[in-house]
């Protein structure tokens, strides 16, 4: 790696074996990449394509979620491409994040992994017809994600149950994601989790305390103020505002 140069959260590579390629998500899912662990589904496409002929495709997932139209996107072309998708939540697949792991023909969750999913949101304004149709627009693009888990899971998971769930904002175990057919594969536990960031359940109002409780920052004192770790969450937290600002002004529907 060149001095000065970022190192991408998220990429594509050819693996080991002839006919096999990789796949990172490792950030937000955005409409415009702002920075190097972003991803767009213009981006997305275009290292897949440069992945060449493949007959296996290896999904790692750790992300927030973001755009869900980037999300349903990506997810669209994942089931598009004739590769056999398997996808491995090597942390969290949060919001739209979790309908792009649905896209998997088989997909990995660790003991220690997580899935949140929730209804879509927005920022709108406008007169009240206008703010209607934004609500409307909601539903609409509820149903369809709905009916993404609804067609993954087959009969392990009722529709009422979904959309309570979803109402909720609902953070699922693996097991719970096994139980409910939104995984296939539990696995043992990685040290991949413990890469989540504040940054990340900053975004959603139902984080599980004790996953807040194994990310808190630790302080012996102000002499720790200093540390790397604590100016890495200070990144991190500007990091976020500056996202909320992206959402803001660009009125994204975000899942």
């Amino acid at each position: 790696m060149k001095n000065g140069e970022k190192k991408k959260y998220w990429n594509f590579k050819a693996a080991a074996r002839e006919g096999e390629g990789e796949l990172y998500i490792y950030g937000d899912i955005v409409s415009w990449q702002w920075d190097d662990s972003d991803t767009s589904a213009n981006s997305f496409k275009q290292d897949l394509d440069a992945l060449g002929d493949i007959h296996t495709l290896k999904l790692y997932i750790n992300s927030p979620g973001g755009s869900v139209f980037e999300g349903v996107t990506i997810y669209n072309i994942l089931k598009r491409h004739k590769a056999r998708v398997v996808v491995y939540v090597d942390a969290l697949a949060a919001s739209i994040a979790s309908v792009i792991a649905m896209a998997g023909d088989e997909i990995h969750m660790p003991r220690n992994t997580m899935m949140m999913i929730h209804n879509p949101w927005t920022f709108s304004w406008g007169n009240a017809a206008e703010l209607r149709k934004a609500a409307d627009d909601l539903d609409r693009i509820g149903a369809s994600m709905k009916q993404t888990y609804l067609d993954r899971a087959g009969d392990k998971l009722a529709e009422d149950k979904l959309t309570e769930l979803l109402d909720a904002e609902t953070w699922l175990s693996a097991q719970e994601c096994l139980d409910y057919g939104l995984c296939d594969v539990v696995g043992d536990s990685n040290q991949a989790a413990a890469c989540v960031s504040e940054e990340l359940f900053a975004k959603y109002r139902n984080v599980p305390k004790d996953l807040l409780a194994k990310n808190a920052p630790k302080s012996n004192g102000p002499e720790d103020k200093l540390t790397p770790e604590y100016r890495q969450s200070i990144r991190e937290t500007a990091s976020l505002e500056i996202q909320n600002i992206k959402s803001i002004i660009g009125g994204i529907i975000n899942g």
